[in-house]
């Protein structure tokens, strides 16, 4: 999958130093996410994925 986050919007959000596989565990969360999220609007007939699917 693409790159989700943007390294320099994480660090200047959290104002503090990030280590490089912080990345790697927070892109994977987020994959996560937009998965189960799909995976909700699937299971409700949806194409469009909504906010309720978070």
């Amino acid at each position: 999958m693409a790159n989700l986050i943007v390294k320099s919007a994480v660090k200047e959000q959290i104002d503090q130093n990030v280590s490089s596989d912080f990345y790697d565990e927070l892109e994977g969360d987020i994959e996560q996410v937009l998965a189960d999220a799909a995976q909700r609007a699937t299971d409700n007939d949806r194409k469009t994925v909504q906010p309720r699917d978070l």
